[in-house]
C-alpha cells in the first residue's frame, strides 16, 4: 500500500482494467505511461479510459498535450516526479516501455534535439528511409537501437547530428532512477498471441463504432504524418480512407494489422526488458 504499482503490458492486453482494479481497492489515483495517450485528439484511438472511469477516480497526465506541443520522455518523467509529490504511491499504467523503463532504471539528460535537426531527419526519413539513417549511427548504438522501430532510429540519429556523441554514449552516462525497482510494485502482463490479437482486432472494431472517425475527421486539417501526435495505431490508415486513398474496410485491416505488429513489438521489449518484473498470465 505505500508503493507505486507499476503495470506494463502490450496494447489490449488489459492494462487500464488492472488499474482501475487497483485504485478502486486502495484508492489510488492513475497515471498514464503511454505515449499516445497524453494527447489531447486521442481518446477513442488510445483506448483511454472512457470519461466516466476518468470522473470516478484521478486520472493523471492523459489527454493534457494539444497536437503541436513538444513531448519527450523527458519531459514525462518531470510530471510524474511533481505527480509523486502528491501521490507517492500511485498506479502507473502504460505500454510505452521507454516510459517505465527510464522511471525505473534511469534516463539520459540528453539536450533536447533542436527544429533545424529535427526538420532534417524528418526530410531524411521521408526520403532515404530508416536503413540510411541506422547506417549513419555509430556501432554501439547501432547494436542497441531497435532497428524495428523508424522512430526509435530517428531519435539515435537526433541525438548524434545534434550532440555528435551518441545514444549509447549518452545512455552509459545514466542519472539515478526516480523510482528504483525496490520501491514499487512492478507488474507485466503476459499474454498469448493468438488470444491477443483476437482482442486487437476486436477492439478496433469497436473504436470504429465508438468514434475513431470522428475524433480523425477533427484533426484531418491539421494531419501532419511526421508529428509524434500522428503515430497512433490507426489514425494513418483512417486519414487514408478519408483522403480516398484506400476503403474502410482496408483501412480497418490496415490498422488491425499494424496494431498486431506493434504488441509483437512490445511482446519484445517485455521479455528483453522487463524480465524481472513480476509476470500476470493473460487470460
Amino acid at each position: 500500500m505505500t508503493k507505486p504499482v507499476l503495470i506494463a503490458g502490450p496494447t489490449a492486453s488489459g492494462k487500464s482494467a488492472l488499474a482501475l482494479r487497483i485504485a478502486r481497492a486502495q484508492n489510488r489515483v492513475i497515471v498514464n505511461a503511454d505515449a499516445l495517450q497524453v494527447w489531447s485528439c486521442w481518446r477513442v484511438l488510445s483506448a483511454r479510459s472512457t470519461e466516466e472511469e476518468e470522473a470516478e477516480l484521478p486520472h493523471l497526465l492523459f489527454g493534457h498535450h494539444a497536437p503541436g506541443q513538444d513531448y519527450s520522455v523527458g519531459h514525462w518523467l518531470r510530471e510524474v516526479a511533481k505527480v509523486l509529490r502528491d501521490h507517492p504511491a500511485p498506479v502507473i499504467v502504460g505500454g510505452t516501455g521507454l516510459y517505465l523503463t527510464a522511471l525505473t532504471e534511469g534516463l539520459a539528460d540528453i539536450p533536447p534535439t533542436p527544429a533545424p535537426v529535427r526538420a532534417e531527419a524528418n526530410q531524411r526519413i521521408a526520403t532515404q528511409g530508416a536503413a540510411a539513417m541506422l547506417a549513419d549511427l555509430d556501432p554501439e548504438t547501432r547494436a542497441r537501437v531497435d532497428v524495428q522501430n523508424p522512430a526509435r532510429i530517428q531519435r539515435a540519429w537526433e541525438v548524434l547530428r545534434a550532440t555528435g556523441r551518441g545514444l549509447a554514449d549518452w545512455q552509459a552516462a545514466t542519472g539515478p532512477a526516480l523510482l528504483p525497482q525496490g520501491s514499487a510494485t512492478l507488474l507485466r502482463l503476459e499474454c498469448d498471441r493468438n488470444w491477443l490479437a483476437e482482442r486487437i482486432d476486436r477492439r478496433f472494431k469497436a473504436m470504429i463504432n465508438d468514434g475513431a472517425l470522428d475524433e480523425v475527421a477533427a484533426i484531418l486539417p491539421i494531419w501532419d504524418p511526421t508529428a509524434l501526435w500522428a503515430k497512433a495505431i490507426g489514425a494513418p490508415e483512417l486519414v487514408a480512407y478519408m483522403q480516398g486513398v484506400i476503403t474502410l474496410p482496408d483501412a480497418i485491416s490496415s490498422a488491425q494489422a499494424a496494431s498486431r505488429q506493434y504488441a509483437k513489438r512490445q511482446r519484445a521489449w517485455l521479455r528483453r526488458r522487463m524480465s524481472d518484473w513480476r509476470a500476470i498470465a493473460r487470460p
